[in-house]
């Protein structure tokens, strides 16, 4: 029997913000690429300050629930809590916008900003931030901005063991180091999702790691 691969969307959008962006960065004198060939990276120490994440671990212990994924019903898959951070409070506003300013992304195209919460024991099985086109959910995610370009993720704090960020087929792992700013691109070079982009949020073995992420899609996630 043959199988024939099913065709990979490729997309000049999402092409051209993966080209934008990391030529932005790479510009950066604060920034740092990864060294790997299999995705864009890149590291940007001391984003934030201490106090800034200070206030921002303050709201996600104030507003934490469990944490939620699209596509799977394994209670283990998902462990930590996580919270909204409202974009227009005084405490939030200030790195959300910076986010889209480091990135060169129009703020419009930014999903609200998450705050998540790993106690020992907690993790975040490896998985995608890109959307699998042919899934149930899909529909939905085309009208609320579409396909996720770029993640930008920044820790709260330092860890005591464990915690780290683990991407296996790019070869990187990132151990939490309060205020490092992660980001990266979901999608290869052509725009077509990119599953080496695949990673995991270790789980907490000593202590509590904060962290916020911000994802960015390739339209607008405000609407009107």
């Amino acid at each position: 029997m043959l199988f024939r691969k099913k065709p990979v969307r490729t997309s000049p959008v999402r092409q051209y913000y993966g080209e934008s962006v990391s030529a932005r960065l790479a510009a950066n004198p604060a920034t740092k690429p990864a060294k790997s060939d299999a995705i864009q990276l890149f590291y940007y120490p001391d984003f934030l300050n201490a106090a800034e994440c200070a206030r921002l671990r303050a709201m996600i212990d104030a507003n934490r629930r469990p944490s939620t994924v699209l596509s799977t019903a394994d209670p283990d898959y998902r462990t930590s809590d996580s919270c909204d951070m409202d974009r227009w409070s005084p405490d939030v506003r200030p790195t959300d916008e910076a986010i889209a300013g480091l990135l060169g992304l129009d703020p419009l195209h930014g999903e609200t900003m998450q705050g998540q919460r790993y106690a020992p024991g907690q993790q975040f099985r490896a998985h995608c931030d890109w959307f699998s086109e042919d899934q149930p959910y899909w529909p939905a995610m085309q009208q609320c901005g579409g396909q996720r370009t770029w993640t930008a993720m920044i820790y709260l704090n330092d860890v005591e063991e464990g915690g780290a960020t683990w991407f296996p087929l790019a070869g990187l792992r990132v151990n939490p180091k309060q205020g490092l700013l992660l980001a990266w691109n979901n999608m290869n070079p052509d725009g077509s999702p990119n599953d080496k982009t695949l990673h995991e949020g270790v789980a907490v073995m000593k202590g509590t790691k904060y962290i916020v992420t911000k994802w960015f899609r390739e339209g607008n996630w405000i609407q009107g």
